[in-house]
């Protein structure tokens, strides 16, 4: 493994060094089978926030599938990644803070990969609150969430019953899954789970 000057993964620099040195484990390197599953069953397209969206392969599987998603990362290495990766859709990258962005439409979808996982647990409640902020009463959240108790991180994990009271104020889970092609990192702990907002 690579000796990492930053430490922070609450600093943009933490994440441009990773990226940059190509060590990114956490990078499938496509869309997961849940997602394309989500897509396909879907009533209509949604309007999709990607947060700390790293390569963005969604963002173009969204796309080209039709539907208005907007990428952000305040990472200035993620965001030239998820641009050189996305092709067309590149204009749709933005360089933003989740705290600070504001979308210029309602979000119906935030899509969560990787995102919570990344950053360290005190900030948990901060995510959830913006989470509850951006999505008006019955858009969703949904994505992958990664259950794990070893302390050391990213990616950091959740408990079931920590995850639930972070959520159920602002949410109720409205489907639950297990995931059948998770890379090495997430193996066997996470799911795939769509939250609607309450």
């Amino acid at each position: 493994m690579p000796d990492f000057a930053s430490r922070d993964p609450q600093s943009p620099a933490f994440w441009d060094e990773r990226f940059e040195r190509g060590f990114t484990p956490w990078d499938r390197g496509g869309v997961p089978a849940a997602l394309r599953d989500f897509v396909g069953r879907a009533a209509r397209p949604l309007r999709t926030l990607i947060p700390g969206c790293g390569a963005a392969y969604e963002l173009a599987y969204l796309s080209d599938a039709g539907w208005d998603a907007t990428a952000i990362d305040f990472s200035p290495a993620a965001v030239a990644a998820a641009r050189a990766a996305v092709g067309p859709w590149s204009e749709r990258v933005r360089e933003a803070d989740f705290f600070a962005f504001a979308p210029d439409q309602p979000v119906e979808l935030m899509y969560e990969r990787a995102f919570l996982c990344a950053l360290p647990r005190a900030m948990w409640p901060q995510v959830a609150a913006r989470w509850a902020d951006l999505l008006a009463p019955g858009a969703l959240l949904a994505g992958f969430f990664f259950f794990d108790d070893v302390l050391k991180g990213p990616p950091f994990g959740i408990g079931r019953a920590e995850l639930d009271a972070l959520l159920t104020p602002a949410f109720r889970c409205v489907e639950d899954a297990a995931v059948e092609d998770s890379i090495a990192v997430f193996a066997g702990k996470e799911r795939w789970m769509v939250w609607q907002r309450r």
